[in-house]
């Protein structure tokens, strides 16, 4: 690349910044040892609240109708998860 580039504008535009309430759940289950019991995972993170393309849940909440109660690995924890709320664009909040 040129020095002569000008880089004080982003290449491609974003818009405006919308909050988007929940923490994503790849966050929730990176911050756990894995395997885990539904139990352990409900005791240590339940209180967590992760996006859904309904709105933002409790972890505690969508782990009630997970009917796994033992995760080998993060991506059957997610798998299972996604199962129960679902997968697709998540909305934004309104300030």
């Amino acid at each position: 690349m040129s020095d002569d580039d000008d880089d004080s504008e982003p290449a491609v535009a974003l818009g405006e910044r919308m909050p988007v309430e929940g923490a994503p759940l790849a966050r929730v289950s990176s911050r756990l040892t894995w395997p885990k019991e539904k139990s352990e995972v409900d005791r240590l993170e339940g209180d967590s609240v992760i996006r859904t393309p309904d709105g933002a849940r409790e972890l505690s909440a969508v782990l009630e109708d997970v009917e796994e109660t033992y995760f080998e690995r993060h991506q059957e924890f997610e798998t299972h998860v996604r199962e129960v709320i679902g997968t697709g664009p998540i909305p934004t909040t309104d300030e």
